[in-house]
């Protein structure tokens, strides 16, 4: 019985600063985001006044703010599944075929997630340029014309060129997840289905994926959450928001209202958006993925 109490005691005082860093730093700036919501702040001069739901409701009827929705649902939704999908389509090619410099190629996808976002940007700048870009150096090259396409100037093709730039940069790293886990499949399993005439596709659907699910399932999660960030480092970076706003997201879009507008209180108004769309975005794709794990 002494022996019990002392390790419950030893594991209370062990996370107890972990706890209290959590509360800290996690929940009470979360509560306190809730909150300051519900106010209009005056900037500089600290002025408060509580405007309730207000704020919400002149979110709603902003075109700027319908915008930046609309390009959030884009990068996390969209580019998450461009991403999940080329990341496992090379994974699996990686792990089956009988490719020589594997070791290479791992290397060679995985470097773009070792690279600061900064330099993600300043690669993707002389990519897109007008003048000198890569691309564009390429069509005049192939169709001998002078005109330039502006990647991150037309309201258009501005957010598609940011996505563009997500996928190359977060493909790699979990491209190493898959094949860490796919490696561990057991070959007998792919030596059955090539004697019951089985083919490469439906064995990768009937077997590789299958027994890779819970990694999928655990990467999606966490992208979903870590593109919200990943979006807002690279637009900030990359175009800051233009050209006109049109590549601005929910977070830059908070960041412009809250410390460049002082509007501190519909700023944070855009953070509990934020958070609540993260959350349940985060619980649909937990829900969508749920399936019977299958053990070999």
């Amino acid at each position: 019985m002494k022996k019990t109490k002392g390790q419950g005691s030893f594991i209370f005082f062990s996370l107890l600063p972990a706890f209290l860093l959590y509360i800290v730093f996690m929940l009470v700036p979360t509560i306190n985001v809730f909150r300051e919501s519900l106010y209009k702040t005056g900037g500089l001069s600290g002025k408060r006044t509580y405007v309730g739901l207000n704020n919400f409701k002149l979110l709603f009827a902003d075109p700027q703010f319908v915008r930046a929705f609309q390009n959030t649902v884009f990068l996390i939704v969209i580019v998450t599944i461009i991403t999940m999908v080329m990341a496992i389509f090379f994974a699996a090619i990686l792990t089956r075929e009988n490719l020589k410099g594997k070791n290479f190629f791992r290397i060679v996808f995985y470097i773009p997630n070792i690279l600061s976002i900064a330099v993600v940007a300043s690669i993707f700048a002389a990519v897109y340029g007008m003048d000198g870009g890569l691309i564009n150096g390429f069509f005049r090259l192939v169709k001998d014309s002078h005109t330039n396409i502006p990647f991150l100037g037309d309201r258009q093709l501005v957010v598609y060129s940011i996505g563009a730039a997500m996928v190359w940069q977060a493909i790699g790293y979990y491209m190493v997840m898959y094949m860490s886990t796919m490696s561990q499949i057991p070959k007998q399993l792919y030596e059955a289905a090539n004697l019951d005439g089985a083919s490469r596709l439906r064995q990768f659907f009937d077997i590789t994926l299958p027994l890779s699910w819970e990694t999928v399932r655990t990467t999606l999660t966490f992208y979903v959450i870590s593109n919200i960030n990943i979006a807002f480092q690279i637009i900030k970076a990359l175009t800051g928001g233009g050209p006109n706003g049109a590549s601005l997201t929910l977070l830059n879009y908070q960041y412009e209202q809250a410390y460049t507008n002082s509007a501190y209180g519909y700023g944070l108004a855009i953070g509990v958006v934020v958070f609540l769309f993260s959350f349940i975005l985060t619980a649909i794709v937990h829900q969508l993925t749920k399936r019977d794990l299958i053990q070999y």
